[in-house]
């Protein structure tokens, strides 16, 4: 059962994490909409509040709204394109860092379980084999506490909720999920989920370019 949505987005400043005449990187609070949402009283979101103070700021991807870290967004028509293609052609690459429920066996692994939605159950989403696309995570514990573990994901899709379902399949849900945990693995402040770093290519100089936010937990 998904718990009624409340949104109530968190007053805090921006932070810029990199600033050029191309592209703008921001490390996005927890509690937070990408972009703005469909029902009313949604429309607060990073990219509303990050065009407020850069009138040029365009979309190129999104995290969960309970998910914090790095986004990064275009200045130019070209530099969206150009971005949009690095995460399109997968050559951009994330990592996040996680607090799990539960004590996970082993110090690394690969996660191949494909992934669709759970119409009945919007937002959900579920593994299924037979309607799912492809959907990869590899796990490395850098962590361990008494009933937790310390996760960094690198996840190879981009999948809606890939990482929470994934950890939900191998039995240790994010803490502070509100869709997919249960009991007291919910009861945690925040959803333990953040975008630690994004690598790519930089639509100006084609370098490859890797920015991060520090872990808030």
């Amino acid at each position: 059962m998904i718990p009624d949505f409340v949104y109530a987005p968190p007053d805090v400043p921006l932070t810029i994490l990199h600033e050029d005449r191309h592209i703008l990187v921001l490390d996005k609070p927890a509690g937070l909409l990408s972009v703005p949402g469909k029902l009313e009283g949604r429309q607060d979101c990073l990219l509303s509040r990050l065009q407020a103070a850069r009138w040029d700021a365009l979309l190129v991807h999104r995290l969960d709204c309970d998910t914090s870290g790095v986004m990064i967004f275009a200045r130019t028509k070209a530099a969206q394109g150009f971005l949009g293609q690095e995460f399109e052609q997968r050559r951009a690459q994330k990592t996040y860092v996680a607090r799990v429920w539960g004590e996970v066996p082993g110090d690394s692994g690969h996660i191949d379980l494909p992934l669709c939605a759970d119409w009945p159950n919007r937002p959900r989403q579920m593994v299924s084999h037979e309607h799912g696309r492809p959907a990869q995570t590899d796990w490395q514990v850098i962590g361990r506490s008494p009933g937790e573990t310390r996760v960094r994901l690198t996840p190879h899709t981009g999948r809606s909720h890939q990482l929470r379902v994934h950890m939900l399949a191998l039995g240790h849900p994010i803490l502070g999920d509100p869709i997919y945990a249960e009991g007291p693995a919910r009861d945690a402040p925040r959803l333990m989920l953040h975008a630690e770093t994004l690598s790519l290519h930089h639509p100006a100089t084609q370098d490859r370019v890797t920015f991060s936010a520090p872990v808030p937990f």
